[in-house]
């Protein structure tokens, strides 16, 4: 791998801010909700379309942080630092917790090409058929019309995915949030899932339904595009600081150990298998927190977590 040194703002320069009418807007009616969420789709998708943007590192932490949503619906405590460690240090045969699957459900749902066998690899418990009759928007046992499914405007289909999935699924906001990004996706026409309507909805705006809940994900969708190029604009930050230093790294197999930094969310220093012992790999990890290209993100002694 070769690093080209440039300065650190070339990336940032070129991605498009967000209109500041769009993040300063009251809206009053649907029409003005609607219209600031088209507006804000877009300027996340000239986002997602930036060069400099680490693609893969942007959805795991967008992964993480809608998992972090979800803990908030059911009512449980963990956060992310939790749900890190569930699944950092997971060996065959462990069980997650609860927390850790809903993680792994939303990082397995962003790894790949959005298609209904990735979401069935996401959501084991899914059968495809059923799946995919959530994604088109019929059910061809009630005799409904396959010519058409799943058209309509972006919203208004992830809309109906997500109350048709808590329909047959009341108390699985995971699946059903996911299943809903996927519908986004699609509609947008983006090749992979990025998690938004589940951090942009509150707590309450799933019970909604119909033109309700339509109008709720405009909203939320408003304030998580907004996050979403926020953190698209720090990774790139962070890209660009490791790239810089990339030159520096001189242990065998660090351009793989960079690789995978650029695309996942944290990394123990034993998954780094490309560097020579876990003492090479904790050495690596150090030397990358001295440089500021990574950060040690559990605060611990033992077991630590490194990411961009």
């Amino acid at each position: 791998m070769t690093y080209a040194r440039h300065d650190l703002a070339d990336d940032l320069n070129t991605l498009p801010r967000m209109p500041s009418w769009v993040t300063s807007a009251r809206p009053e009616t649907p029409e003005d909700v609607a219209f600031l969420s088209g507006a804000a789709l877009s300027h996340l998708h000239l986002v997602l379309s930036c060069e400099g943007v680490p693609q893969s590192l942007l959805r795991a932490r967008l992964a993480l942080r809608a998992a972090e949503v979800c803990m908030t619906y059911q009512g449980r405590p963990e956060r992310a630092g939790d749900m890190r460690d569930a699944v950092a240090f997971l060996q065959p045969g462990d069980n997650p917790g609860p927390a850790g699957e809903v993680y792994l459900s939303w990082r397995r749902a962003v790894e790949r090409p959005v298609s209904v066998n990735a979401l069935h690899r996401a959501l084991p418990d899914l059968e495809p058929d059923q799946i995919a009759m959530w994604l088109d928007g019929y059910d061809p046992c009630d005799g409904g019309d396959p010519r058409g499914a799943g058209q309509g405007a972006p919203v208004g289909r992830a809309a109906a995915v997500l109350q048709a999935v808590l329909a047959d699924r009341p108390r699985d906001s995971t699946t059903a949030l996911i299943l809903a990004d996927a519908a986004l996706a699609q509609a947008l026409g983006w090749s992979q899932v990025v998690p938004l309507l589940a951090i942009g909805l509150k707590r309450s705006d799933p019970r909604k339904r119909d033109e309700e809940l339509r109008l709720a994900c405009h909203r939320a969708l408003v304030d998580a595009v907004q996050e979403a190029s926020q953190l698209a604009s720090d990774l790139t930050w962070r890209m660009a600081r490791l790239q810089e230093v990339g030159p520096k790294l001189r242990a065998q197999g660090s351009d793989t150990a960079v690789a995978l930094f650029l695309s996942q969310d944290a990394l123990p220093p034993t998954a780094l298998t490309s560097l020579r012992s876990d003492r090479a790999a904790r050495r690596f990890c150090d030397r990358l927190v001295d440089l500021g290209a990574a950060r040690e993100l559990t605060g611990r002694d033992t077991f630590r977590l490194y990411g961009v």
